[in-house]
């Protein structure tokens, strides 16, 4: 059985709302869109979580409501609670972009010579093979 958010209990294999703890749910989204911290905002309803849990708690988008879970928080509060927690993130430098990505260039065009065999050890031949290697392009990537 997977962990049942709370806000809900289960009713002959159904999610139902518990009232209590949906009505808590609700009142920790609007403390937090009303300007308080995450913490605060969690310990004022009575929620005794650690930073991560609450913040979890407030991007769970089975508060929306789904194929088996019912509605405890509407859209325009969640999406408010996300843009604040982004916007607080941001502020604080916790949101990182991720830079493109550049591409390496490595040579390809190469050539060697026949190869001979030097030795019955495969590292030793292996060895001699590699240091027949001619690579066409230059150290600083040109040809």
């Amino acid at each position: 059985m997977r962990h049942i958010p709370y806000g809900y209990r289960i009713e002959n294999g159904r999610a139902i709302i518990d009232e209590k703890q949906a009505a808590t749910v609700r009142e920790f989204f609007q403390n937090y869109i009303s300007g308080m911290a995450l913490m605060p905002a969690a310990e004022k309803v009575g929620l005794n979580l650690y930073h991560g849990s609450a913040g979890r708690m407030l991007r769970n988008k089975k508060y929306l409501g789904d194929d088996y879970y019912p509605v405890i928080i509407d859209k325009e509060t969640f999406d408010k609670a996300e843009e604040i927690r982004m916007s607080r993130a941001k502020a604080l430098g916790r949101v990182w972009e991720l830079e493109e990505k550049k591409d390496i260039l490595f040579p390809t065009n190469f050539t060697m010579p026949a190869v001979r065999k030097v030795s019955d050890d495969p590292f030793e031949q292996a060895a001699y093979a590699y240091s027949l290697i001619e690579s066409e392009v230059d150290g600083d990537g040109t040809k």
